[in-house]
């Protein structure tokens, strides 16, 4: 008997708040047994009882099903228009909302990889190392900085060299300090004393007149390099300001340093940095001084060139060395430009 009352105290509140399924429940097991009673339990017109007590009760649970699915569909009403009113109105704003937070996290992370793929180098041996993959392969490169030591010295002939090993067409564009101007040469020596007055990697200190040879240098050796292998597409802008930093990019990654010869920066090809410092040296390129490169056939230089094969070119550029200049001044030009002494060698 307490099992039953258990039972029927847990069975009460769920028929009490679904009477009608409850009821419609019990009608249909009811008329479940009616249609197993014996007819002649009903009297003699057993069947026809039978059979109206059964259409009666197959009624009632019609009715009462209906009555159940009205109930919930007027339940459910309420809930539908607040949806369709509420969330669903909103839903357009929202997933706007969605698309704006979508396309600001792949903004962020665009720049944040953008961002670890600019790497601070931190020792001559990374900088020799990150120069040496940049020139690796490469089909150009553009230098922007002082006087382009460096570049006589490693960079221009060891690009030159790899490009006629596979004769391979090779594009260089390079801009240094015009030699001319004395006063921005006499600026950019002052900048290089007031960091240190000892000689630097080459044995050398800065004077004004240095600035001049080593600028002088370069387009020497731009002249030379173009005359000994065809497929070299070089040109050589003159700069009336100086820069604080030295830009070497090549198809690959950008390296930019600074006088602190254990400090750079680099960047690989399709990061913004890289992009945007390509712009910028390909803007400052086109405003600068050119150098008639074109005209390298009308002063040959020989192997060694000659004091006189020097002046010629000078001359013939349009880009004249100063009276000043002996014979001294013009070797000490043309060793500059081919046997240039690597600044950063350990």
């Amino acid at each position: 008997m307490s099992r039953f009352m258990s039972a029927w105290g847990r069975a009460a509140p769920w028929a009490a708040k679904n009477a009608d399924g409850a009821i419609a429940l019990v009608l249909a097991i009811v008329v479940g047994v009616l249609g197993v009673i014996p007819e002649d339990v009903f009297g003699e017109d057993g069947a026809d009882v039978q059979q109206q007590l059964v259409s009666a009760a197959t009624l009632l649970i019609l009715a009462l099903v209906a009555t159940a699915l009205l109930r919930d569909r007027q339940r459910q009403a309420p809930v539908e228009r607040t949806i369709t009113s509420g969330a669903l109105a909103d839903l357009p704003a929202r997933l706007h909302r969605l698309d704006q937070i979508d396309a600001l996290v792949t903004g962020t992370r665009m720049a944040l990889d953008a961002l670890q793929l600019v790497r601070v180098l931190g020792s001559r041996q990374e900088i020799a190392q990150a120069h040496a993959e940049a020139r690796k392969d490469t089909t150009r490169w553009s230098f922007k900085g002082g006087t382009g030591t460096y570049l006589r010295a490693v960079t221009l002939p060891e690009c030159v060299a790899a490009a006629r090993r596979v004769k391979r067409h090779l594009t260089v564009r390079v801009e240094v300090i015009d030699p001319t101007n004395a006063e921005v040469c006499e600026t950019y020596a002052h900048y290089r004393r007031s960091l240190s007055d000892a000689p630097d990697g080459t044995g050398e200190t800065w004077t004004t007149d240095r600035v001049r040879k080593e600028s002088y240098a370069t387009i020497l050796a731009a002249f030379w390099h173009r005359q000994r292998y065809g497929l070299l597409d070089i040109g050589v802008g003159l700069s009336e300001t100086m820069t604080t930093f030295r830009w070497d990019l090549s198809a690959t990654r950008l390296i930019m340093t600074v006088e602190d010869p254990n400090r750079a920066m680099t960047a690989l090809a399709g990061t913004f940095y890289y992009e945007n410092c390509d712009t910028e040296l390909r803007l400052s390129f086109e405003q600068a001084r050119r150098v008639p490169l074109e005209m390298y056939k009308k002063a040959p230089l020989s192997d060694e060139p000659t004091v006189e094969e020097v002046q010629e070119l000078f001359e013939t550029i349009g880009v004249a060395l100063p009276r000043s200049y002996n014979e001294h001044d013009v070797v000490d030009i043309a060793r500059k430009a081919l046997r240039a002494v690597n600044p950063y060698a350990p």
